[in-house]
């Protein structure tokens, strides 16, 4: 007796209900049941990279491979670390980041305050206080970082130390990083001596945290900071404008009691 190459009517209607389907050669698991499976893997391994104490406020869930982290968390910084580790899971197709970070409310202005100083005095001893001028706006406990970095370093330090602050929700990163020239480097030294030899301006280079902030770009020459007078204001004008190979001054010098947001 030959068997029939096809498959009884019976048998296929009970495998179709089960939910099966035909592949090229075998039967396939159903779809829905694999990425059950699939999203249970990727949320149990993110999971156990958050097990640290600073993510025990944090929630994992995960859809069809999309992952959402919640929850809570006392730093930004925590926040970014929780989607870089999420992030590392080969399998997850995207990332969802709605963890609230912060602890504590604090005031706009308070947390302002704090900041700017602390942005004022990060990399001291480094050889380039003077070179950077990032300026520091706070609203709702989102820190807006923005102005020039000497250096990819000087960047990223202001942004980490900003991160780890207890009180800031978010922060967004506009810090232009000043391009790599000799020339620029050869005008801020110049530039630098050429208003800290002044006697008149050399008491500003006393507190490192608070010089008179000198920013190159192509050789064009932009000052900040805080002097005490006028005339001071216009003598680093001057001072900057004797440098030969610089294209252009633009001077933002702030005379104390006026208000800025910029350092």
């Amino acid at each position: 007796m030959r068997h029939s190459k096809y498959m009884p009517a019976a048998v296929l209607a009970m495998i179709i209900a089960a939910g099966y389907s035909f592949g090229p050669r075998v039967l396939a698991a159903p779809l829905s049941q694999a990425n059950s499976q699939q999203d249970s893997k990727i949320q149990a391994d993110i999971k156990a990279s958050l097990s640290s104490n600073h993510f025990k406020d944090v929630q994992v869930t995960t859809k069809n491979g999309v992952v959402t982290l919640s929850g809570a968390v006392e730093l930004y910084a925590y926040k970014e670390e929780a989607e870089k580790r999420a992030t590392r899971n080969k399998n997850a197709k995207a990332i969802r980041n709605n963890i609230q970070a912060g602890g504590t409310p604090i005031p706009d202005s308070d947390l302002q305050t704090k900041l700017v100083k602390k942005v004022e005095y990060d990399r001291v001893g480094y050889g380039t206080t003077a070179f950077n001028a990032i300026s520091v706006t706070v609203h709702d406990g989102v820190v807006i970082l923005s102005g020039h970095a000497y250096g990819p370093t000087d960047k990223d330090s202001a942004v980490s130390l900003v991160s780890y602050t207890p009180g800031v929700r978010e922060v967004v990163d506009e810090i232009e990083v000043d391009p790599v020239s000799p020339m620029d480097d050869r005008i801020r030294l110049q530039t630098a001596r050429s208003i800290y030899g002044h006697p008149a301006l050399n008491k500003y280079a006393i507190d490192p945290g608070k010089p008179i902030r000198i920013s190159v770009q192509n050789g064009n020459v932009t000052l900040y900071g805080v002097v005490n007078s006028e005339m001071d204001k216009q003598i680093a004008y001057m001072q900057a404008n004797s440098v030969a190979g610089t294209f252009k001054v633009s001077n933002q010098i702030q005379v104390e009691g006026e208000s800025s947001e910029r350092e």
